[in-house]
């Protein structure tokens, strides 16, 4: 109830921040997109714009920044309905690290090195240059071989050297609406950037996807990355931060990599989340829940974006249909908490989606 309400108040003065913050960063950009400080954010790092100017590549060959769907979704209207109560409605996409690269193929398709240090996960070819069939055809580090998807953000270091996640990060898809038997899955190609690097502190404090910040030992709530964490074997730096979960039905990708894309609001006079009219499709809300191998003295410790509050991440899905189609179903319309195999140890009778080798059977 509290997250709603707190949707309700923060989502129209956040819709003008960050308004107000594009057409910002897009009168800076010179013509290569980047901000007039030569390539650099405002923490004065390497990084992408905001909104890159796009440019032609291989889903977007008229290179004005949309891609279609093929077929649109038409004729869908926000559900508003209240299904039964069911706490959990979710299953994990367990993905491990598989390389770096300063590249980003959805802000800036094409042009390797062209962005800040990026971590990836999942599909094993991520680079500037992939494509929907580039990685339907790439391997990948998930445990659900189908998952070709990629899933990226922006590498941390600790003075000046890589910390990467170590072993299957947890990446969950749920329900973003009320409604969960509302929920299907994502169009294969859709892609979309979660967050901002150039937003200020309080806007990331703000964001409609924020839900812990960073945390460690017994600090949470953090907007920048703690000054020292508890230096014990078991003590992590984490993160969780949640994506938009409504899509226009139209596009796979637009030229900011966000308006296809909407979070849920609360509908008039109930304590419900919507999706609202303008993105009235309801699909999985992805939430990164990141742990780095970093402790003590954090003064060191820095995204290759900037400080704490430039976090962000970028999705590109390329799920084989059938086995995503068999994972919302199972557990986010059946109302489960599911494993990567798309089991819930709380309901054994209900089966698993996949069989032991994560795959349908």
């Amino acid at each position: 109830m509290r997250k709603s309400l707190l949707r309700a108040l923060l989502l129209p003065a956040l819709a003008l921040v960050l308004c107000v913050g594009s057409l910002g960063a897009v009168a800076a950009a010179g013509p290569d997109g980047d901000a007039s400080s030569g390539g650099k954010t405002a923490s004065g790092h390497a990084g992408h714009a905001a909104a890159a100017a796009p440019v032609a590549s291989g889903d977007d060959p008229d290179g004005d920044g949309y891609i279609p769907a093929e077929p649109p979704v038409t004729g869908v209207e926000p559900s508003a309905k209240e299904p039964p109560h069911r706490y959990f409605h979710e299953f994990q996409a367990n993905c491990s690290v598989s390389h770096t690269k300063p590249d980003d193929p959805i802000v800036y398709p094409g042009q390797p090195g062209r962005s800040h240090d990026h971590t990836f996960m999942g599909n094993t070819t991520t680079d500037a240059h992939s494509t929907t069939a580039s990685l339907a055809a790439g391997g990948t580090r998930c445990k659900a071989p189908g998952d070709k998807s990629g899933y990226w953000m922006p590498t941390l270091s600790k003075n000046g050297q890589p910390v990467l996640p170590v072993g299957d990060q947890v990446i969950y898809y749920k329900t973003g609406v009320t409604d969960y038997t509302s929920v299907r899955p994502f169009p294969k190609g859709l892609r979309f950037v979660v967050g901002d690097p150039v937003q200020s502190a309080a806007e990331f404090r703000n964001h409609p996807g924020f839900v812990e910040g960073w945390e460690c030992g017994e600090s949470y709530f953090n907007t920048e990355i703690p000054e020292r964490c508890p230096d014990t074997a078991d003590t992590q730096l984490n993160i969780r931060f949640q994506a938009p979960s409504c899509w226009d039905g139209k596009y796979l990708d637009a030229p900011d990599h966000r308006s296809h894309m909407a979070y849920p609001v609360v509908k008039d006079g109930t304590n419900n989340d919507v999706c609202p009219a303008s993105h009235p499709v309801a699909l999985p809300m992805i939430e990164f829940k990141m742990a780095f191998p970093v402790n003590g003295d954090m003064s060191g410790v820095e995204l290759a974006s900037g400080t704490g509050h430039s976090f962000h991440y970028d999705f590109f899905n390329a799920w084989d249909d059938a086995t995503l189609k068999a994972l919302v179903d199972h557990c986010v319309v059946g109302g489960l908490q599911c494993n990567a195999r798309g089991y819930d140890e709380a309901h054994p009778e209900a089966g698993a989606a996949l069989d032991e080798n994560y795959e349908l059977p």
